[in-house]
């Protein structure tokens, strides 16, 4: 059995959508997803509380999909299921995201769970090669497109995002906490007018069982607001939910879609 641990956005609610028996699904108390009904709610201070739960109910494979906000121990709360978790829970909230979901994924596994990808738990969420939109991207997009690789994998190091976007090889802005759709809201009065790309990918040593980068349809309409004239997103490590949707609101705006190979 399948456990969802579900965050916000479209990703839990497609995940389950492709399970042929209903997945657990689960929710942090402060963060609870979009569209799912949520079986158990439960905090970080109770995590140790969950495992057990978990495996109660018999649930084998763990999936951790949607966004969250990072939590902040309570130490009055903690149980005393989660006390002996306290050590790597304190120092997995203390450092980068990339980190802090190794650590949690280290959790899941010494318990005993196996923790699937959401491309493992939903096949068809990933894009091969190709741009398969009407317009195609230029000499200068393409040049863009490297630039943007290169900028994101400089974020990586420092462990801050996975998107940015690129006009005329510079970086017009870059994700950070606060997400690709504030980035590309920040960039709907730039000084510059339009033209330029969204790229996303993963960061290059990400464990990819969580945290994988993601687009849809509104992400188009977003970059389309922003001035961008296409989005790139590298090959096999981009999430893309509802991609006739992607490719038909790109083809909408005029905009390109390149699921580019790491070698360009």
């Amino acid at each position: 059995m399948l456990a969802l641990l579900a965050g916000r956005g479209a990703l839990p609610t497609a995940i389950a959508a492709a399970q042929d028996q209903a997945p657990v699904i689960c929710a942090l108390e402060s963060d609870p997803p979009d569209r799912l009904e949520v079986e158990i709610t439960y905090r970080i201070e109770t995590l140790g509380t969950l495992l057990e739960a978990l495996k109660a109910r018999g649930v084998t494979r763990v999936c951790m999909a949607g966004g969250i906000t990072r939590p902040q121990i309570d130490p009055a709360a903690i149980d005393a299921a989660t006390l002996p978790l306290v050590p790597i829970l304190s120092e997995a909230l203390a450092i980068g995201d990339d980190g802090a979901l190794r650590a949690l994924i280290g959790i899941f596994e010494s318990a005993g769970f196996s923790v699937l990808a959401a491309q493992e738990a939903a096949p068809g969420l990933l894009m091969g090669s190709g741009i398969p939109t009407v317009a195609q991207p230029t000499e200068a997009h393409r040049a863009d497109a490297a630039r943007g690789a290169e900028i994101v994998a400089a974020m990586a190091a420092a462990d801050i995002g996975q998107a940015c976007a690129v006009r005329r090889e510079q970086a017009l802005s870059v994700e950070g906490v606060f997400g690709t759709d504030w980035m590309l809201a920040a960039l709907a009065d730039r000084p510059d007018g339009e033209g330029g790309l969204l790229f996303k990918a993963p960061k290059p040593a990400q464990d990819r069982r969580a945290d994988l980068p993601t687009i849809g349809p509104e992400t188009v309409r977003a970059a389309a607001s922003a001035g961008l004239k296409g989005i790139v997103i590298e090959a096999g490590g981009v999430i893309v939910l509802d991609q006739p949707g992607v490719i038909a609101a790109c083809d909408r705006m005029g905009m390109f879609l390149w699921s580019r190979g790491q070698a360009g």
